[in-house]
């Protein structure tokens, strides 16, 4: 089942990034795990559920820019 969602974005949303404070934690997980440091459970689903906000985030974004073309 799929459903259509319309979303009124303000004008500058294409600047729209994750806030310094969100980005720093995300990157300081992926660090972690690249140095071979295992993440915990908890951790993990922390730093997959920022990846997916980021990915939702740059998905719209690229959307908004198409339709501003």
């Amino acid at each position: 089942m799929s459903q259509m969602i319309q979303l009124e974005l303000p004008d500058d949303f294409p600047d729209f990034t994750l806030p310094a404070g969100v980005e720093l934690r995300l990157q300081h997980l992926l660090d972690k795990q690249d140095d071979g440091v295992p993440l915990t459970a908890e951790e993990r689903k922390e730093a997959e559920g920022l990846v997916e906000v980021a990915e939702l985030l740059s998905l719209l974004r690229m959307r908004a820019e198409r339709l501003d073309s």
